[in-house]
């Protein structure tokens, strides 16, 4: 992570750069009045850019991204729900030029450009799916998101999406919300959580050089633990063959997110030291 050098290629970081409950914590004193975004990428080495799903900035916004983060920061922007779930990929063209065009000047800066499919696109749609990504621009890295459940039966649908993935090199997004739906639902925060978050199998596939996990956490950081170790082990294969994975945290209100991204980091052996957190807090949450 950065402020400490990482021995692995592994990125962790959040699904936002800027939450008002993280500032006491993040926020460094010796550098007063720099931006969320500035302080955000002196912890963390990535960030989802789900902004980019809703709407495009404008090209000032992206260069002020360029100005606020080091140079071996990365992000992971969505393509816009216009040419996802309205346009669901059909007839995008001036879409995908716009968006292209928009980001090119940041392009050395973004990992991945991520597809997220709503879970009506089921196997039917496939095709669709596949003309889409080969039109895209080669000089990018891709990551796609599924959720209809045809392409976690492991059949034929689904060795067709990863085979297709695999033979154009792009990555196939991980989805990991066992944690929150395992919770208390009598929480309202879980409730919410339960019912903003897909609940899909887990399939720990890696179809390219930067696999993708979303890690959906427990509130409740200790009851993380045993859901994330077996990812230990898979990130750890993957960082053996030279791949590159990106790991992004949430919680049900990302509020804790930070604090399970350093648990986390400490299980996979990452240097503890990079995340800068008040010491009654490390001394509650016993990480270190």
């Amino acid at each position: 992570m950065q402020g400490a050098s990482s021995h692995t290629n592994l990125r962790i970081g959040m699904a936002m750069w800027s939450e008002p409950a993280w500032q006491s914590r993040l926020v460094r004193q010796e550098q007063p009045n720099q931006s969320a975004l500035f302080y955000y990428s002196r912890v963390f080495n990535t960030v989802e850019g789900n902004t980019t799903f809703y709407a495009l900035p404008n090209p000032a916004t992206v260069s002020k991204w360029q100005q606020d983060t080091p140079d071996d920061f990365k992000f992971s922007l969505k393509l816009p729900q216009t040419i996802s779930h309205q346009k669901r990929l059909c007839g995008v063209s001036q879409e995908l030029k716009a968006f292209f065009d928009l980001f090119t000047p940041l392009q050395h800066k973004i990992g991945l450009i991520k597809l997220q499919l709503p879970a009506s696109f089921g196997p039917e749609d496939l095709p669709i799916l596949m003309t889409f990504l080969k039109q895209l621009p080669q000089d990018w890295q891709y990551g796609v998101e599924v959720r209809h459940l045809a392409y976690f039966a492991k059949g034929e649908v689904e060795k067709r999406l990863n085979g297709f993935l695999i033979e154009q090199q792009m990555n196939r997004i991980i989805m990991d919300s066992r944690p929150v739906f395992l919770a208390d639902a009598s929480n309202p925060i879980i409730a919410h959580g339960q019912s903003q978050k897909p609940k899909v199998p887990v399939h720990a596939i890696a179809t390219s050089q930067h696999p993708v996990v979303r890690f959906i956490g427990d509130i409740e950081l200790e009851n993380n633990r045993a859901l994330f170790l077996p990812w230990v082990n898979t990130i750890t294969q993957w960082l053996a063959q030279g791949k590159s994975p990106y790991l992004y945290i949430h919680t049900a209100d990302n509020i804790q997110a930070p604090e399970l991204a350093a648990m986390i980091a400490q299980m996979l052996g990452e240097p503890a030291a990079w995340f800068h957190l008040p010491e009654p807090e490390f001394d509650q949450l016993n990480m270190f």
